[in-house]
């Protein structure tokens, strides 16, 4: 079993191999893990927990987690922590992410991480409050005075500017700030993900595929513009990590709306809009990505009619001439990925 274990972290053996021959995974599994700490209690005050460390885990996440300041972290932190470090890995340029809740609920980017910051409070500077903040640079003073007087749980970076760490141990004496890697070249191709269900185990490879723009198809009669495919490739990235069915309003460079963890799109749809709406966020102009396609038009209606001018969706609905003469009669442009980016 621990032979098994150690072919698991070859990052070119077991996932590929799975993807195209069906008997690759193993017919016995035994994973190696150390305990790094009891944890106060679980997801809830009345579950126990504990937090540990696979052996020969990729070199970013927990394996690299070193604490600066704060308590020890709590079960959900922990949650919020890894959904929040993958969403960060999705960009090479300046961002900062908020999760709640295991969910994206802001995300931007910018020429500083202190204007990404700016960008990713304003999507929901009410949800931001008790939530995980990360930035994938150096995190200065300006990120720290961004934050001002807003209680956030975690506070990650994979630096610190001394004078920043020293204002959050002067000022924010609960919130827990960490330093670790954000590099997305760390997890390799060959990354597992496990989760338990009752009774088992279930192990996939990891949702690393990036978005190809070679495969990439506009379907509509009017294609998207430059500025448009760049809103695009930013709400993709951000609807890869929220809870199906999710549907992302977005800019080249701000998250303006999520509507995330529900059982039908057009609900996911009308959430996105009436939340960025509440908001005092601007929805006309927006893009508009799907993690799944639009089973009716209904979904696309939505969020045309509050404005988004171009929409991202896997394509794929036998209803797919359906879905694609609403955006003709929009005026908006539909690309499709053929790709899914189901999450739950």
């Amino acid at each position: 079993d621990a032979a098994i274990a150690a072919y698991l972290r070859d990052p070119d053996a077991l996932p590929a191999r799975a993807a195209a021959e069906p008997d690759a995974w193993p017919l016995r599994l035994a994973l190696e893990a150390d305990r790094v700490q009891e944890l106060r209690y679980g997801e809830n005050p009345h579950q126990s927990a504990a937090l540990y460390r696979v052996r020969g885990g990729p070199a970013v996440g927990l394996s690299a987690l070193k604490q600066l300041h704060g308590p020890d972290p709590s079960y959900n932190n922990l949650l919020d922590f890894s959904a929040a470090l993958g969403l960060l890995l999705e960009f090479d340029e300046p961002a900062a992410v908020v999760v709640k809740h295991a969910s994206p609920c802001g995300a931007g980017l910018g020429s500083t991480v202190g204007d990404a910051l700016r960008r990713a409070k304003a999507s929901d500077p009410v949800s931001i409050y008790g939530g995980v903040v990360g930035v994938n640079r150096l995190l200065d003073l300006d990120v720290v005075k961004e934050l001002g007087g807003i209680f956030v749980e975690v506070l990650f970076a994979p630096a610190w500017e001394p004078a920043a760490l020293d204002e959050v141990r002067r000022t924010k004496k609960k919130v827990r700030a960490f330093e670790l890697p954000c590099d997305r070249a760390a997890l390799g191709p060959g990354l597992v993900e496990y989760r338990t269900v009752l009774g088992g185990l279930l192990a996939q490879s990891a949702d690393l595929a990036d978005l190809d723009e070679a495969r990439l198809a506009v379907v509509s009669r009017r294609p998207p513009t430059a500025a448009e495919r760049q809103a695009l490739r930013f709400a993709w990235r951000v609807v890869k990590h929220a809870k199906s069915n999710a549907i992302v309003l977005a800019t080249p460079d701000q998250l303006i709306g999520v509507g995330a963890g529900q059982t039908n799109r057009l609900d996911s749809a009308r959430i996105a809009v009436m939340r960025a709406r509440e908001l005092g966020l601007e929805t006309a102009g927006t893009v508009c990505a799907s993690d799944a396609f639009f089973p009716f038009r209904d979904g696309l209606d939505v969020v045309a009619r509050a404005g988004a001018t171009a929409v991202i969706q896997p394509g794929g609905s036998v209803r797919d001439p359906e879905v694609i003469a609403a955006a003709d009669e929009h005026g908006i442009a539909l690309v499709t990925t053929g790709l899914r980016h189901f999450r739950h």
